[in-house]
């Protein structure tokens, strides 16, 4: 099954005055849309569906579908795409016809894992670990833990390039200049998928949830590079993709660090031009460094 996925607005033109100096001027700029998005799920028997909210969002509006189906998978509320029977945008009576709900329609015989729903928690697009009843309580469990990670050869030059490729990628960046972005890149450097949210969680499961409807999970043999800080939680969610090396232009927390440790995957940060930190190295992914002490 297709996801049906048309492109919504996502950025908007709005009126302003830019002062230099003592001098004003009327122009235009242009911001990143935010909106929130409820999820929605149904599942159960033919005859005694079951509807439930399970999360509201605040995101850039555009492959909601995507968004809804791989923050189902890396909370661990679904473990495969197949369990998915159709997803959509539910239309209500709104003046303003915004589609600000999806509804994740499961298969008659699956049973949703509703431990993580069942907290009624609201994700926010900056709220982290905060949101949550507890550190333990998002330590979902990823289908693919136990799977045999492969070797990686990374030269550092390749990394090097990688936050170029990924800002002339960023449309809507280019726009608004204040979007995040989740890249995915081959070991030789070329990119194989980008999404961009107002929220880096949400381009995360954006970028995920295509992974599990293009059925190329586990992603294990890709580069993930965030346009922003790694977060614990989104480490959380590269884990569940069977992520094995995780790039940021920007700093880790030191819950990213621990989790990155205990998950066995290499967490890069600062990640520039000329220069990175490896704030820890997994044993099957080598970059190709000389020591100097």
């Amino acid at each position: 099954m297709e996801i049906n996925n048309p492109e919504l607005v996502s950025i908007k033109e709005v009126p302003i005055r830019k002062v230099t100096g003592f001098k004003s001027l009327s122009l235009s700029d242009t911001l990143s849309i935010e909106e929130p998005l409820e999820i929605r799920i149904q599942y159960g028997p033919i005859n005694q569906r079951v509807h439930k909210s399970i999360s509201v969002t605040m995101r850039t509006p555009g492959h909601d579908e995507e968004l809804a189906i791989g923050f189902l998978f890396t909370e661990g509320i679904i473990s495969s795409y197949h369990v998915v029977k159709n997803v959509s945008h539910v239309e209500l009576e709104c003046k303003l016809k915004k589609k600000n709900i999806v509804l994740v329609e499961l298969i008659e015989d699956f049973v949703p894992h509703l431990m993580q729903a069942d907290r009624n928690f609201y994700t926010t697009s900056s709220c982290g670990v905060c949101g949550k009843g507890s550190i333990e309580a998002i330590k979902t469990v990823s289908p693919f833990k136990s799977l045999t990670k492969q070797n990686l050869n990374i030269s550092p030059d390749v990394l090097y390039h990688l936050p170029q490729k990924l800002k002339r990628a960023q449309n809507n960046f280019a726009a608004t200049g204040g979007i995040h972005a989740a890249g995915l890149f081959s070991v030789e450097g070329d990119l194989k998928l980008l999404r961009e949210d107002v929220g880096r969680h949400n381009a995360l499961d954006k970028l995920i949830g295509n992974s599990l409807n293009t059925h190329l999970l586990p992603l294990n043999q890709y580069i993930l590079l965030l346009s922003g800080r790694a977060s614990f939680e989104l480490i959380q969610k590269a884990a569940m993709a069977g992520i094995s090396v995780v790039a940021a232009i920007g700093a880790p927390s030191t819950l990213a660090l621990e989790l990155s440790i205990e998950l066995n995957i290499t967490l890069l940060g600062f990640l520039k031009e000329d220069r990175f930190n490896i704030y820890n190295s997994s044993d099957e992914v080598s970059i190709q460094t000389t020591d100097q002490n």
